[in-house]
């Protein structure tokens, strides 16, 4: 069975609403005859003269009465997907976006995000998943709109990325342990106990590549899964708690924070999304409000850098 010719459907459409081969030719910028050769060519697949003589002029037929709002709406509903989407009218949007960050981006950005996505588009929802990895799988399948995280090995080649912050690590304890007095030195902060943030379980991280390059190493007694529950560890207990400093501003109040005492590479926090979501004018949209989001909070100390790596 040969498909239909779906050009046929804009010349019924122009031919039904200017009752006139000649115009409608006018309209299409085609010849007359070409005109005359097309209304032949819908009379025949439609079974019906559409358009008969009445006089001088044409008029249309029951059928082709029946047929004029249903092709009419047709035409714009393929216009509309062919049009380009520039104007994105985002009082009018619904849709869901699924985020997968780590624990931190929902705890230090979700909130001013929340309230940006709430003001400018009322219909959107966001959707946050956790990143147990860095696999680019739930991007390709379409499970997941937009990540936050480092970029890594096992990211997808074809994984657009822009980057948003950098951070640095710092170290935490609680506000009367022994390291919150005196100097800090690499053998003191070595010397105490830690708690490790790997998501992967990992049992050493960068800050002990740098310890041992001191001919230190330092004593890990638990590992956590993200900054928050390594902080809550060190504000019970004497545990050491390295995180990233912006990231976890308002987790640390009423903590003592120092600066690390080893040199311990910064890391670049980006976004990653599928090339097919590229050129989407809401996604762009979503992913500017993500970037200024992050950008407004680096002014303020208590906040700023996302981060959720490996083991540190």
């Amino acid at each position: 069975m040969s498909k239909p010719d779906l050009n046929l459907l804009v010349q019924l459409d122009v031919l039904l609403a200017e009752g006139s081969v000649a115009r409608a030719a006018e309209r299409l910028r085609l010849s007359p005859s070409a005109m005359s050769r097309a209304l032949a060519r819908l009379r025949e697949v439609t079974g019906d003269p559409l358009l008969v003589r009445a006089g001088r002029g044409l008029v249309p037929t029951p059928r082709a009465l029946e047929l004029r709002e249903r092709v009419s709406q047709l035409v714009d509903d393929a216009e509309a997907v062919l049009r380009p989407t520039d104007m994105l009218e985002l009082k009018q949007l619904v849709r869901t976006f699924t985020l997968r960050t780590s624990e931190g981006f929902v705890e230090n950005f979700g909130p001013d995000l929340l309230r940006r996505i709430s003001a400018e588009a009322p219909g959107v929802r966001l959707r946050f998943l956790p990143k147990p990895n860095k696999e680019s799988t739930a991007l390709r399948d379409g499970s997941v709109d937009l990540e936050t995280g480092v970029v890594g090995l096992s990211t997808g080649p074809e994984v657009r990325t822009q980057a948003l912050l950098r951070d640095r690590f710092i170290g935490v304890v609680r506000k009367e342990h022994p390291l919150s007095k005196g100097p800090m030195t690499a053998a003191s902060y070595a010397g105490g106990r830690h708690v490790l943030v790997s998501r992967r379980g990992l049992e050493r991280g960068l800050i002990d590549d740098a310890l041992e390059k001191l001919g230190l190493a330092r004593l890990i007694v638990t590992t956590v899964g993200g900054f928050s529950a390594a902080l809550a560890l060190a504000r019970g207990s004497d545990l050491i708690a390295s995180v990233p400093e912006r990231h976890t501003g308002n987790l640390r109040a009423g903590m003592h924070s120092f600066a690390l005492p080893v040199p311990v590479p910064e890391v670049t926090v980006s976004m990653l999304w599928h090339p097919r979501l590229d050129a989407d004018p809401a996604h762009r949209w979503l992913r500017g409000c993500v970037r200024e989001v992050c950008l407004a909070q680096l002014a303020d100390p208590r906040t700023g850098n996302l981060l959720g790596d490996d083991a540190t």
